[in-house]
C-alpha cells in the first residue's frame, strides 16, 4: 500500500496536474470516471510499472517471514528397563537439578537375583577352603604313596640280589608277590597325583571362574537396580509428569513424561525465508522481528547462522522410487537469528511463534570499495527501501493484538 502511494504521488498525480493545470482540463467535465484511463493513461501505467517494480525490489532485498519461532529441546523421561513404579520423588511442573531422582522402579527380581549371586558366591570361596584342604590331603597322599614305593622297591631289590646269589633263599612265587606290589604302588601313586592335578585344576582354574561368573551375575544385578531409578540429567522443568506407583513404565511404548531443560530455546530463534532469498541472506543480516507473546515490541535481530541446504530436498531410501511432483511444498532457507542486544528476548517464550523482515545493508561493501559508482548509487537505494517494510513490520505489532484478540483465527 506504501509502495502503491508512493509511485501514485510521483505518476498518477503529476499528470493529473499537468492535465488540470497546463490542458485546462476539470475534474468531473472532461476527467471523468469513464474517461480518466484516457486522460490519465500515462500516469496510471507508469504507476503500475513502478509500484511492481518497487514491491518486486523491496521483497527480494528485504524479505519478510511469518515463520520465526524459537526451537527449544526436550528430553523424554525413560528407564533402561521396563516395569512397575515403586516410587516417585517430583511432582508435574517441578523444576529439578540435575542428578535428583524423579522415579525408581521395583527391583524385587533384581533384588533376588544379587542375593542369590552372593550366595553363589559364598558357596564358591567355601568349596574354594574345601579344594584348599583336599589338595593338603592329596599332597600327603602322594608323599605316602611315594614312601611305601620307594620302601617296596628297596625290598623286591634286596630279595632280588639274595635270589640271584642263591636262589634256595627267595622262591620265585615271592618275588613275583614282590614286583606286583611294587606295581601296585606306582599305580596308586599315579592315581594320587592324577587327583592332586584334578585338584589344583578346580582350586586354580574352575572355582575362580564360577566365582568370577557369579560376581558377574552379581555385578548385572546391581547395575539393574542402579538404572531402576531415573536421574535428571540437566537442570530442567518436568512436563506432562502424571506417573504414580503401580504404574508400568516401558521405554518402547510409555514414556513417563517430558523433561524441558533449562534455558533452552531462549535467546535464539529460527526463521525460514522463501528460496528466492537464498542469495540475499547470509551471516549478519540484519531483522527485525516482533511476536504474539510479547506484544508491541520490536526485537532487533541478526542472523548468526543461513543452513547451507533446504530441508524440502531431502532424501532416505526407500522401496520405492520418489516422483518429485509428490513434494509440492517446497523448503525454506533455514536461519538461526539472535538478538543483537542482550536481554531483548528474554521475555519470549520458548516456541513463540513470530513475524520478521530482514534487511539488506550494502554500507560495508560500499565502503571497501566493492560497490563503485552507478552501483553503489543504486544500492543505497535499495538499502533505503527497506524503511517500507520497517513500517509494514510496525504496524503489524500495534495491530498483532487485535488481530489475536479481536480476530482469532
Amino acid at each position: 500500500m506504501l509502495e502503491l502511494l508512493f509511485s501514485a504521488l510521483i505518476t498518477i498525480v503529476p499528470d493529473y496536474l499537468y492535465r488540470h493545470y497546463k490542458q485546462g482540463k476539470r475534474l468531473g467535465h472532461e476527467i471523468t470516471i469513464f474517461s480518466v484511463w484516457y486522460e490519465l493513461r500515462w500516469g496510471i501505467t507508469a504507476c503500475v510499472v513502478l509500484a511492481v517494480t518497487l514491491l518486486t525490489v523491496i521483497f527480494y532485498f528485504h524479505p519478510t517471514t511469518s515463520n520465526v519461532t524459537s526451537l527449544f529441546r526436550t528430553v523424554s523421561i525413560l528407564s533402561d528397563r521396563p516395569g512397575r513404579v515403586a516410587e516417585v520423588y517430583v511432582t508435574d511442573n517441578e523444576f529439578v537439578l540435575a542428578g535428583e531422582p524423579i522415579f525408581r522402579l521395583d527391583t524385587q527380581r533384581q533384588e533376588a537375583a544379587a542375593e542369590t549371586a552372593r550366595r553363589r558366591i559364598t558357596e564358591i570361596e567355601a568349596a574354594t577352603a574345601v579344594a584348599s584342604a583336599e589338595l593338603a590331603a592329596a599332597d600327603g597322599q602322594i608323599l605316602s604313596a611315594e614312601s611305601q614305593l620307594k620302601q617296596a622297591e628297596d625290598e623286591f631289590r634286596r630279595r632280588q640280589e639274595l635270589s640271584e646269589r642263591n636262589q634256595n633263599v627267595v622262591t620265585e612265587q615271592e618275588l613275583e608277590r614282590l614286583r606286583l606290589s611294587v606295581q601296585t604302588l606306582v599305580g596308586s601313586l599315579e592315581a594320587a597325583r592324577a587327583q592332586r592335578d584334578a585338584l589344583s585344576a578346580r582350586l586354580n582354574t574352575l572355582l575362580p571362574a564360577q566365582k568370577a561368573s557369579a560376581g558377574a551375575a552379581l555385578l548385572q544385578a546391581e547395575t539393574e537396580i542402579s538404572k531402576s531409578t531415573v536421574y535428571a540429567g540437566t537442570n530442567g522443568t518436568v512436563r506432562q509428569f502424571l506417573l504414580k506407583p503401580g504404574d508400568l513404565v516401558n521405554p518402547i511404548l510409555r514414556p513417563a513424561g517430558i523433561h524441558v531443560p533449562e534455558g533452552s530455546g531462549r535467546g535464539r530463534f529460527q526463521a525460514g525465508f522463501g528460496q528466492v532469498s537464498a542469495q540475499v541472506l547470509h551471516t549478519g543480516t540484519v531483522l527485525e522481528i516482533t511476536c504474539a507473546s510479547k506484544p508491541l515490541t520490536i526485537i532487533p535481530m541478526k542472523v548468526v547462522e543461513v543452513q547451507t541446504s533446504i530441508a524440502g530436498g531431502q532424501l532416505r531410501p526407500t522401496d520405492q522410487l520418489i516422483d518429485i511432483q509428490d513434494r509440492a511444498r517446497p523448503g525454506t532457507i533455514f536461519t538461526v537469528i539472535e538478538p543483537i542486544y542482550a536481554g531483548h528476548a528474554d521475555l519470549v517464550p520458548p516456541g513463540s511463534r513470530c513475524i520478521g523482515v530482514a534487511y539488506s545493508n550494502h554500507d560495508k561493501a560500499i565502503k571497501e570499495g566493492e560497490i563503485t559508482g552507478f552501483s553503489a548509487f543504486l544500492s543505497r537505494i535499495v538499502d533505503g527501501m527497506g524503511i517500507a517494510n520497517a513500517i509494514v513490520i510496525r504496524a503489524q505489532s500495534l495491530l498483532l493484538p487485535v488481530k489475536v484478540l479481536v480476530f482469532p483465527n
